[in-house]
């Protein structure tokens, strides 16, 4: 349409050029990610790349993801040093060590029974009041010990397990905490009877109710996190390591069995990580790119948007083998649509091959000096 306008000078023609230029400049295209994202990270201890001799910087990581528990000042020191940004993983829901020691926190199913554990992870009753101060104490202490650049819930859902090809899909919960707080939130006398005969009026007549409620007992846990960290260290930003299934998958047990509602969440949390682990998962590594895409378009956020997305793809090899081509085709694909970053699971899985360290410095750029 250019070739059109006679003289280049009318404002016609520079209004034309910026609606030309702005469309040009949209999402990424496939595998293309810029020339560098905003947030190169590892996910774990990054002594074994330190071990090795390297800097972060020099294969182009500026930011490390780290559990809580592992986070120490020499750690810190290092790594401002170096220019690197420090995020905690924080282990939100996890109770194992927890509910045994305290059985007034164990899940209980719709059965009446405690829940047993989900494969490796033991979940706990995330309206118990102890638990809560418990969790929340462990918060502030983190966040006053260390000049953390943000905090990253992790175990955020109810008991279940969903890092699996065939997932473990209890229904939790209905302790006494569970159903005094749903029937007096939602204004619903609950029948007189057993845990059981409650549990099925609740899923037969209220379910609904049930489900939505249930998400909003995580939008607190999210809700009150943020608030702590905005008292303690304003500006650190709240994550989210999360389920990465669609709203279909697994008949909607994303919502319906994890408590995991979208939409509730997106205003309240800073960093959307989907964990997309395709081996793990029984998923192709192109599978990485396809989730981020329908994420990105399923929260509407556009590149540069808040909330952000930086999702952790899978570098380490067990269960199966993650090969450096796979790797790469999910590192690539987690830079996808709205992502401006990405981290892979595990700094170790990296330092210890010489193709997947390859494969992070020609993805992540190589640019920065460190």
């Amino acid at each position: 349409m250019i070739y059109l306008i006679r003289d280049f000078r009318t404002p016609f023609f520079f209004l034309l050029l910026s609606i030309l230029l702005s469309g040009s400049c949209g999402r990424r295209p496939a595998n293309s990610g810029p020339s560098q994202p905003e947030i190169r990270g590892i996910y774990g201890d990054p002594k074994p790349l330190w071990d090795k001799g390297y800097r972060l910087g020099e294969i182009g990581v500026n930011a490390i993801f780290v559990h809580s528990g592992s986070i120490e000042p020499e750690m810190m020191q290092r790594a401002r040093a170096e220019g690197v940004k420090v995020f905690a993983e924080f282990a939100t829901l996890n109770g194992k060590n927890y509910v045994e020691e305290h059985p007034e926190a164990w899940a209980i199913n719709e059965k009446g029974e405690r829940v047993e554990a989900a494969g490796w992870f033991m979940g706990v009753c995330p309206t118990e009041p102890g638990f809560r101060q418990y969790r929340f104490d462990q918060l502030r202490t983190l966040l006053t010990d260390f000049e953390l650049d943000g905090a990253w819930m992790d175990y955020v859902h109810w008991h279940a397990q969903f890092e699996e090809p065939e997932p473990i899909l209890p229904e939790t919960c209905f302790c006494d905490h569970c159903l005094q707080r749903f029937s007096s939130e939602n204004g619903i006398e609950l029948p007189a009877g057993t845990t059981a005969e409650k549990a099925e009026w609740i899923l037969s007549r209220e379910d609904q109710r049930w489900r939505d409620w249930r998400c909003r007992v995580i939008l607190e846990w999210a809700t009150e996190m943020k608030k702590i960290i905005r008292e303690i260290r304003p500006g650190a930003l709240l994550g989210l390591y999360h389920c990465p299934w669609n709203d279909e998958e697994f008949n909607g047990a994303r919502r319906r069995i994890l408590g995991l509602d979208y939409d509730m969440l997106k205003g309240t949390i800073d960093v959307f990580s989907p964990m997309v682990y395709h081996e793990r998962m029984g998923r192709e590594p192109a599978w990485v790119e396809e989730n981020i895409r329908w994420f990105c378009d399923r929260l509407d956020i556009g590149e540069g948007a808040s909330p952000k997305v930086w999702p952790i793809v899978q570098a380490h090899d067990s269960p199966g083998v993650v090969s450096a081509k796979a790797f790469e085709t999910a590192l690539r694909g987690g830079l996808a649509a709205c992502s401006g970053g990405v981290m892979m699971f595990t700094t170790r899985a990296v330092a210890e091959s010489r193709e997947k360290l390859e494969v992070v410095r020609r993805v992540y750029g190589n640019k920065t000096s460190g």
